[in-house]
């Protein structure tokens, strides 16, 4: 557990996983929680990020600020992505270093890992071939990151974590249809298809390819309990050179088994119709999650109820999103 009077700066608290960080620690007792809108400190801007944590001295750091987006935003954006994403670490990290911060928690991604790398993909795939070419400016940066931590500790005896989290989603999530992820995506689409009768819903792809799926809630949890452990223990299943750690249900679903489920959970009765000449992305993207699992951690939500979560916060906020 971590200590509750500790001042943690919570990057990205806006975020669906920031957001859902911040309810987890309040759960656990932490009152002493530092956050900050755009106005207070623009984080793509190094000195506004050094100014910040020179007057704040937070005593821990979870970075869960990032530029994010689905296939299509990836894809048309790739320049604002890997900039901002580099930015973000490169002055949050260091900065944190400087006024004397030993316990960061940096927040990865799945697409770290090369686009064909063995299934379930391990830790130590990193680096081991090419990467997904739709987003391999994103994965660059955060990349960049997790070595940024791994450099830091070994140069200067800190304990920057990372955690790499398979695909997220949960209230809180992005359900714009350009720019949002599969679930939000796939969730409003089925909503808006099912409230105008409509007879069949478009899915991007042709539906064979696997993904895995991690409640937002689950990865805030999992989040607090790598913070929360021992040097020790955290060390006894890395290594200075690979010092990071997934973070996932260990399972996977096809697209098109996705889309059915949503489909229920919605109540839509029309056909799916696979749109085959948009792109599929990796062929299968399954963490293998051994190394959290044996730090004592599982996720608590099924798919399915995960997916209700998703879609009643949804019907509730879906004002956001009407065009």
């Amino acid at each position: 557990m971590i200590e509750p009077p500790s001042k943690i700066f919570v990057a990205g608290h806006r975020g669906m996983v920031g957001s859902a960080i911040v309810r987890r620690l309040q759960t656990d007792g932490c009152r002493n929680i530092l956050v900050a809108n755009k106005g207070d400190v623009n984080l793509l801007e190094q000195r506004a990020v050094r100014e910040f944590f020179a007057e704040h001295k937070p005593d821990r750091v979870i970075l869960a600020a990032a530029r994010v987006g689905g296939i299509h935003a990836n894809d048309t954006m790739p320049g604002q992505f890997i900039y901002e994403n580099l930015m973000i670490a490169a002055n949050v990290i260091h900065e944190a270093y400087a006024v004397g911060v030993s316990d960061l928690l940096y927040l990865g991604s799945s697409c770290i890992y090369p686009k064909l790398a063995d299934q379930p993909m391990s830790e130590e795939a990193l680096l081991t071939g090419a990467l997904e070419p739709t987003n391999e400016p994103y994965a660059v940066a955060k990349i960049a990151g997790l070595k940024l931590c791994e450099s830091y500790n070994r140069e200067y005896g800190t304990d920057f974590r990372s955690v790499m989290p398979t695909n997220l989603y949960g209230p809180g999530d992005n359900f714009d249809l350009d720019n949002g992820h599969v679930v939000p995506a796939l969730i409003r689409k089925v909503h808006e298809a099912k409230h105008a009768s409509a007879p069949d819903v478009a899915i991007w792809g042709s539906g064979r390819v696997k993904r895995e799926f991690l409640h937002v809630d689950d990865m805030a949890a999992a989040c607090v309990h790598v913070c929360g452990l021992s040097t020790q223990a955290y060390q006894a299943v890395t290594s200075p050179m690979l010092s990071h750690i997934n973070v996932g249900t260990g399972e996977d679903v096809s697209i098109a088994e996705l889309a059915t489920l949503i489909c229920d959970v919605v109540g839509y009765t029309g056909a799916l119709r696979f749109d085959t000449t948009k792109p599929d992305g990796a062929p299968r993207k399954l963490l293998r999650v051994s190394k959290l699992r044996e730090l004592g951690w599982s996720p608590k939500f099924s798919l399915r109820d995960g997916l209700v979560s998703a879609y009643n916060w949804y019907l509730e906020n879906q004002d956001v999103y009407r065009r």
